[in-house]
């Protein structure tokens, strides 16, 4: 199949069809895709592309390489699905290919900007300070511009698996049960993760001790 067109354009469907009808489910459309249907794929990339973008978005920092990762990974769906053994969800494997590819395309050095936007500025309470906003304003519900820069800063800084896992806990709300399952790894390592990104984030932005 030729994919020409520009796959995070395409419409987000509703949850149901115009006659009340559920919409496909993630089964049936694996099962579609094995047989090579287009529109198969459409709905797909129609269905999971907010998310995806957004989760490739927050490691890369860059809209434009985000875009290409996210195609990418539906490329890769779409080419692969005979590979796909229904272990985990269709949802899980997305964002396991997302953070993969994300993580390869930072580390091979072609991500070229580290600014951007992360969806939550984290308390030292751990408390969200502030509503994810759009991601394609990300920086107009924020204040604070010297704040987030610092705080985009360090959560750069974080290992990749924890950089991932706090990702997607406070910018894509997964459970740390299907977090896990993302990342291949138990729940407990999961919390052991998202302890120590925080940690360190609380570390990092604590002003310093002043002496009288």
């Amino acid at each position: 199949m030729a994919l020409s067109l520009s796959l995070l354009d395409t419409p987000t469907p509703p949850a149901y069809h115009s006659d009340g009808h559920a919409a496909v489910a993630d089964a049936e459309l694996v099962a579609q895709l094995r047989e090579g249907s287009e529109a198969a794929f459409r709905t797909l990339v129609a269905r999971y592309k907010d998310r995806i973008y957004a989760t490739v978005y927050s490691l890369l920092r860059s809209a434009e390489e985000a875009e290409d990762v996210a195609q990418e990974v539906f490329v890769e769906v779409y080419q692969t699905v005979a590979q796909f053994r229904g272990e985990a969800s269709l949802s899980t494997w997305l964002y396991r290919l997302a953070t993969s590819r994300a993580l390869q395309h930072r580390r091979r050095g072609k991500a070229r900007k580290r600014f951007a936007y992360f969806t939550s500025l984290l308390g030292f309470d751990n408390q969200v300070l502030h509503e994810p906003p759009d991601h394609a304003h990300p920086l107009a519900l924020l204040e604070g511009q010297q704040q987030l820069a610092l705080l985009l800063h360090h959560i750069g800084r974080l290992p990749g698996p924890q950089q991932v896992a706090f990702t997607l806990r406070h910018e894509q709300e997964l459970s740390y049960q299907e977090i896990a399952a993302v990342l291949d790894t138990t729940v407990s390592a999961v919390e052991s993760l998202l302890f120590r990104a925080r940690q360190t984030l609380r570390r990092y932005l604590q002003p310093p001790a002043t002496h009288v």
